[in-house]
């Protein structure tokens, strides 16, 4: 930085006088690279811009490179920040296996992982393949730990980190392969957090409900199948998100109403809570 320059930022009357800590890496300060999966579209994307914002550099993972590289593009050019794209289908165990090995890079070492990716299916269970549930399994449990196991080795070594696993509201009810995958999430979520808070490692699980996003409109389904005040915006999910990982909560509920039906959730038997199976389906 020029002298002009240091003037310009510490004021004509201040002396910024030598750093008192010239062996300081200048990075130390930042927040680290974020990696994000299913980084192009929903809560991802709100993830993505809102860690940029932070000043994070970021890791992409998504399906399709021309999403990535516009999505890169943009978040560069807006917030100034690094930004790697990494295409790879998640189900497919050679290309989860390279995303793996990112995470668990020394170079530019991951500092926050966010487990996003994940996909719906509108049918019943028995009204869908099981080649279809088993995918969703593969996205659901199998990405996450895998790139959870990835991420918490590296970084109780360092002795510092984070991974947020995007889970579900979902998860405190009886809705088949989809809630039970996010009721494995909240689970091995909770205990890598008490496993791991000693090292370093900070874990949360994120459980939002209907949020508007594209999720809903791939499986296609309507806005219309639930109650309009059950909607949720999802740059305010994303930032209520964050805020509770910053305060070290260990499972996130965004929004009031949705603490409410998780709190229900607990007290209402299964058998009652399965009446409401189409909710979020037409």
């Amino acid at each position: 930085m020029s002298s002009t320059d240091r003037a310009a930022r510490t004021g004509p009357h201040q002396d910024a006088g030598p750093d008192p800590d010239p062996d300081r890496d200048p990075d130390r300060d930042r927040p680290g690279v974020a990696l994000i999966t299913g980084a192009t579209a929903g809560i991802g994307r709100a993830f993505a811009t809102q860690l940029a914002a932070r000043g994070h550099d970021l890791v992409l993972v998504a399906r399709h490179r021309g999403r990535l590289a516009e999505t890169a593009a943009e978040l560069t050019e807006r917030y100034g920040v690094a930004v790697e794209v990494l295409s790879a289908d998640l189900t497919d165990r050679v290309e989860l296996a390279r995303v793996e090995e990112r995470v668990a890079a020394t170079e530019r070492p991951v500092e926050l992982l966010v487990n996003n990716a994940g996909f719906g299916l509108k049918k019943r269970f028995l009204d869908n393949s099981v080649e279809e549930e088993q995918a969703m399994v593969d996205i659901l449990v199998v990405a996450v730990l895998r790139l959870t196991h990835a991420a918490l080795g590296a970084m109780s070594a360092r002795g510092r980190g984070g991974v947020i696993n995007v889970s579900s509201v979902a998860a405190f009810l009886p809705r088949g392969t989809y809630s039970a995958a996010k009721a494995w999430v909240n689970s091995f979520s909770q205990w890598a957090a008490a496993e791991y808070r000693s090292r370093g490692v900070t874990v949360m699980a994120l459980c939002p409900g209907f949020t508007r996003t594209e999720f809903h409109a791939r499986m296609g389904v309507s806005r219309g199948s639930a109650p309009s005040l059950l909607w949720l915006d999802v740059d305010r999910v994303v930032r209520d998100g964050l805020a509770d990982y910053d305060r070290r909560r260990v499972v996130s509920v965004p929004s009031p109403q949705y603490k409410v039906i998780a709190a229900l959730a607990h007290a209402i038997p299964s058998r009652v809570m399965q009446r409401f199976q189409s909710l979020g389906r037409r």
